[in-house]
């Protein structure tokens, strides 16, 4: 009972028993009665809490408890406040011991009490919880949650400037003007055509003709963004011509913006597959244009943006930064007050040591018609690709005309009073000016046109002063060093007198109420497949890097097939790839390319453990993966582990620098099996049925799941053999189906009202008639958490939902119609899992309760198959109904996995406008409660109503939406989405802060387990040694618990195995009110000693440098262990060497 009570109350146990002891002493009475009497006292206090909190359950209705589990209870998992990693202390939970027959209790042990330095709750003075707790302090001039409010989103019809405002000027005062006007080029990695397709057709020929105008002009120049396709044409060329391309970049001419692999989307892409394919783009510009470092960043076409990328560009090394695709209201409101340019702040910093200068374009396209001024009708005028006897024309029916000597003052006016009107809105009197579009300059004809052309206006312009205006070809950097020159330097990256600003900008429109919240979720598959790549990437990454370390030989092309799974999980991150808004054909391409990705970096994961285990090279491969993906477009096949007549050999790996105890789930061809550790101890473990495609229970397949304890960043070998001890057979009951006959699980028919499971700390109700959830009880607070499933149409009209737009014709209705009011239901019910799955009108859907000592046993984990492939125009979503009383619409969705952004549902924004990308999570809270659902996969969320999440799942849309896709969302696959639903407890009632918050540890840590699972390597038949090694740690200690290793990257060099690698480490920080039991690890106190990391492995230099290695700041001492500094939200890239 005691025990039970900790559990339960963790933070008012040990207050109420030291209260207690301490009045009992006060008494007078003896050490050992006084602690007896205490412990009483907290018993009956908590017997009190136990009967009320039941009395409070009574109004529901009548429940049946189905499962109560007989597991042994939990110890708590305590902090460790120590400063440094190598000190570290691991706590591990006890393990149970079993008996065939079923799961028993563990043998008594004396009471596990923590350390003087463990804690239950960190202190609010600590270091930590000061930081996470403070808002603030410096004021930022723009927040974009507060432009969110204050504007009213009227559409008001702004003149030739539809979306703006009349712009004017003083003839008689004219201030002189600085105008440069960039030529660029923006050619997606795939779109309309598959990448390589648009390379042969149009990017070759781009490259080619640049090159060739700017060597014969040197006043002439370009920028360049995309990687990927420099490599492709690269590849191709001649040592002359390459030359010939430096000798421009170097002479400023060309110059290479941002520098990434691709020009990513910015709403759905995690960050590490963001700095990923920056990392993989600058290494490119390392090694084969030596000394290039890019300066300025370019985003034109992502839709919507994000402070994360902002974040990562200053941290690796750029200073300044443009976007364009921004809600054209917030588009007006800005440039009404000046404020289009600004130091883009994140929302943490105290001070301004984030900022980075930013330039927002100020009109509806980055197109010529939409960058020279205000008047697209003027400026189309302008954009000589367009001249008579072209393809292209003007929608406004005025042609461009040849720049000839009889017309060039007045072109020249023309122009220069669209500079002068577009001026006005920034508060430099330097003005940019881009010249380009899509795909732009692939034929000599518009190159020779473009440039003829606007250099006779630029020399008429130049040569009349009375026009005061200085116009001249340059690059982005050109651009903003010259408004650094003339406002003088500012606070670190901004120039003076620019205003400061926090938020992000999402969710996009472009006019009316057209929000383009629909490519949060379009081709869901496709966005889960993504993360199946990083999280395959990542390991096998950070397995190679440490085998290379210890000297390991290692399979020649191992370095070959990293390569390729970089680039094309880089490809992918890309604005038209893991958006889902390109055409079938480059659909599939993207899938292939990522399915072959994620199969190669399985081939370095096999070899690398292997090296690891054995101490060298073996050619021949002992082990196949647990999960593969063998086609582009069909769910993960799971390896049938055949156990009948021989034991089999299962290694786990955990590509987490913490140790993790939790449940494994393998596939295997019998039910008798049983399970054993390395040192022969039986393991406790459950057998559950696996289902076909058609609902039927398999007779082949089995779903063995057993407690597996795995060191961090480790390996630990299990044993399958034939038999039954300690493994017991899943009961499955039905609801609203008769029970099928089986040999193996005992099955019978449930009717009843509401049911409940349990689990330690976790009590769950659920739905009688549908399955679906009710609510969810943790410790002595019950929260309502009712699951639904919604269907949205599309509206009637021209325009319709697409790829991009979710125009939806309303509400959304529920799928529980009269036809599927009662859905079969089956509940699966064993000590280990028990599990609800209710097949439903497009999906079927499972919750899981684990008994488990590891975070996975303290939340739920949902999973729902999702099949829209018969819909027409059908959006389907989950939506979660809690009795969480988040105020005033505030709810927050999480920008690219790095941190939480606030929302409020307004009705100021139509229904799609209160949608939000869900990266990896969203959340409610109030004062004593938080819900907070965590996703495998990126996709679109809102919270409609108090107390709401309402995740999209899928989108079948048969019609185009008008943004040049030229085709609807029809190629649907059947999809499996994952989730972690945390109910989380404050520990004492209190208004939340709003503004700024946090993950808990919890959170953090759970999310890490979902997106890294435990990968499983299963030997070979004939390959299972007589004896299993013990549990292999390829980390001295774990890592400190608010420390998160982002990556370990070799820097693959022309020979392998690599000599050096990157260390890419972020410090997390993470909200102190919430209980922290569920976590095992120190924190770090902002101090790692790099040399006491990974064992075997000799550093002997580590520098730390830019995050993308271009830029060293700091060669870290050996006298000090290489100790590396990181404040809290700080990540920092080590080039090691060994």
């Amino acid at each position: 009972n005691f025990s039970k009570c900790k559990a339960v109350y963790p933070g008012y146990a040990m207050v109420l028993f030291s209260f207690g002891r301490l009045l009992f002493r006060r008494m007078a009475l003896r050490k050992g009665v006084a602690i007896t009497a205490a412990a009483v006292f907290l018993l009956g206090v908590c017997g009190v809490l136990f009967m009320l909190q039941e009395r409070g359950r009574g109004g529901g209705g009548p429940s049946r408890t189905i499962v109560v589990p007989t597991l042994p209870p939990r110890d708590h998992i305590y902090i460790n406040r120590t400063l440094s990693l190598d000190s570290a202390t691991v706590h591990s939970p006890p393990s149970a011991s079993h008996s065939e027959g079923g799961v028993q209790e563990a043998p008594a042990r004396p009471e596990a009490r923590p350390p003087s330095s463990f804690i239950h709750v960190l202190p609010n003075t600590s270091a930590e919880c000061l930081f996470s707790a403070s808002q603030p302090t410096a004021a930022v001039d723009v927040q974009m949650m507060d432009v969110l409010d204050s504007v009213s989103f009227e559409n008001t019809d702004g003149g030739v400037w539809k979306q703006g405002f009349e712009l004017s000027y003083s003839h008689e005062a004219l201030q002189p003007l600085q105008v440069f006007i960039v030529p660029h080029s923006h050619n997606d990695p795939g779109w309309l055509l598959k990448f390589e397709d648009y390379y042969r057709k149009q990017t070759r020929n781009i490259l080619n003709l640049m090159t060739d105008a700017l060597s014969e002009n040197p006043h002439r120049t370009f920028i360049w963004a995309e990687i990927s396709y420099l490599d492709l044409w690269w590849q191709e060329q001649n040592a002359d011509r390459r030359d010939k391309f430096r000798r421009l970049v170097e002479a400023g001419q060309l110059e290479i913006v941002t520098g990434g692999w691709v020009m990513n989307d910015e709403a759905n892409t995690h960050y590490f597959a963001m700095l990923d394919q920056m990392m993989e783009g600058h290494l490119w510009l390392q090694e084969n244009l030596p000394g290039v470092v890019p300066k300025a960043g370019w985003a034109i076409d992502p839709f919507g943006y994000t402070p994360t990328m902002a974040f990562l560009l200053r941290e690796m090394g750029l200073d300044a930064m443009l976007i364009q695709r921004v809600h054209y209201i917030f588009k007006k409101h800005l440039a009404h007050n000046k404020q289009l340019e600004f130091g883009w702040r994140q929302l943490w910093d105290q001070g301004s040591s984030t900022d980075i200068f930013c330039h927002l374009m100020p009109f509806y396209s980055y197109d010529i018609p939409h960058t020279c001024g205000p008047n697209p009708k003027v400026c189309c005028q302008f954009d000589f690709k367009r001249l008579a006897g072209g393809k292209v024309s003007c929608p406004w029916k005025i042609r461009p005309e040849t720049i000839t000597n009889s017309n060039v003052a007045t072109k020249a006016e023309v122009l220069a009073d669209q500079y002068r009107k577009k001026a006005q809105l920034f508060r430099s009197p330097v003005l940019l000016v881009p010249l380009g579009d899509d795909f732009r300059y692939d034929t000599k004809k518009e190159v020779d046109a473009q440039f003829s052309n606007y250099e006779k206006l630029i020399a008429y312009m130049n040569s009349h002063p009375e026009m005061n205006i200085n116009v001249q070809f340059g690059t982005l950097s050109d651009y903003f060093t010259a408004v650094r020159e003339k406002a003088g330097p500012g606070a670190g990256l901004v120039p003076a007198g620019f205003p400061s600003l926090s938020g992000d900008f999402f969710t996009y429109s472009d006019r009316d109420d057209q929000y383009w919240s629909g490519y949060y979720t379009s081709r869901p598959f496709y966005k889960n497949l993504d993360r199946v790549l990083e999280t395959n990437l990542r390991a096998a990454e950070i397995l190679y890097s440490l085998a290379s370390g210890r000297g390991l030989e290692l399979h020649p092309d191992l370095s070959d097939q990293l390569r390729y799974a970089r680039q094309n999980l880089g490809l992918f991150q890309h604005h038209d790839g893991i958006t889902g808004t390109a055409k079938d054909p480059v659909v599939v391409d993207y899938g292939t390319r990522m399915t072959e990705a994620i199969t190669r970096s399985q081939k370095v994961t096999v070899f690398s453990v292997q090296a690891l285990l054995s101490g060298g090279q073996q050619d021949k491969v002992y082990y196949d993966l647990g999960q593969t993906h063998p086609s582009h477009d069909a769910l993960p096949q799971k390896t049938i582990v055949g156990v009948a007549g021989f034991p089999r050999t299962v290694v786990l790996y955990n590509p987490l620098p913490q140790p993790r105890v939790q449940l494994v789930s393998l596939r295997v061809d019998t039910p008798t099996v049983m399970v054993r550790d390395h040192l022969n101890s039986s393991v406790a473990s459950q057998i559950n049925p696996v289902w076909d495609g058609g609902g039927k229970l398999s007779l082949t397949e089995f779903e063995l799941v057993f407690t597996a304890s795995v060191p961090a960043l480790g390996l630990a070998h299990y044993r399958l053999l034939p038999g039954n001890e300690g493994t017991t057979v899943a009961t499955l009951q039905f609801i609203n189906q008769d029970p099928p006959k089986s040999s193996v699980f005992k099955t019978e028919k449930y009717s009843s009202s509401d049911f409940v499971l349990q689990v330690s700390g976790l009590e769950v109700k659920f739905s009688g008639t549908t399955g679906l959830l009710r609510s969810v009880v943790v410790g002595a607070s019950e929260v309502e958490v009712g699951v639904d499933f919604v269907t949205y149409g599309t509206r009637s009209g021209k325009e319709k939902s697409g790829a991009y737009l979710f125009l939806p014709d309303g509400e959304a209705k529920s799928v529980l119609g009269q036809s599927w009011s009662n859905p079969p239901v089956v509940v699966t019910i064993g000590p280990l899992v028990q599990e609800v799955r209710s097949s439903l009108h497009l999906v079927t859907h499972s919750v899981r309760l684990l008994s488990s000592p590891g975070l996975d046993g303290h939340a739920l984990s949902i999973s729902n198959i999702v099949d829209v492939r018969k819909e027409s125009n059908k959006e389907l979503a989950m939506r979660l109904v809690t009795s969480v009383a988040n105020p005033e619409g505030v709810f927050y969705t999480d920008l690219n996995g790095l941190q939480l952004s606030r929302r409020r549902t307004t009705n100021k924004l139509p229904l799609q406008g209160n949608f939000y990308p869900m990266a990896t999570s969203a959340m409610l809270q109030d004062g004593s409660a938080r819900v907070s659902l965590l996703s495998q996969q990126p996709l679109g969320v809102g919270s409609l109503k108090q107390g709401w999440l309402e995740v999209v799942l899928d989108r079948r849309l048969m019609q185009d939406d008008f943004r040049g896709l030229g085709q609807g969302v029809k190629d649907n696959k059947v999809t499996m989405e994952t989730f972690r639903l945390l109910i989380e407890r404050r520990f004492s009632k209190s208004k939340p802060s709003s503004a700024l918050v946090y993950p808990s540890l919890f959170a953090h840590h759970s999310l890490d387990e979902l997106l890294h699972p435990v990968q499983t390597l299963v030997a070979r038949p004939g390959t299972t040694p007589t004896q299993d090694p013990p549990p292999l740690s390829l980390l001295h200690t774990p890592f400190p618990c608010d420390l998160h290793l982002v990556n370990l990257r070799s820097l693959l060099g022309p020979q392998p195995p690599p000599s050096q690698g990157a260390l890419i480490l972020h410090r997390r920080a993470f909200d102190c009110a919430f209980n922290i039991a569920p976590i095992q690890c120190e924190l770090s106190g902002g101090k790692v000693q790099l040399a006491k990391l990974f064992p075997r492995v000799a550093l002997s230099e580590a520098v730390l440098t830019s995050l993308t290695l271009m830029e060293e700041k700091e060669t870290l001492a050996h006298d000090a262990g290489l100790t590396a500094h990181l404040e809290p939200m700080d990540m920092h890239t080590y080039r090691l060497e060994w």
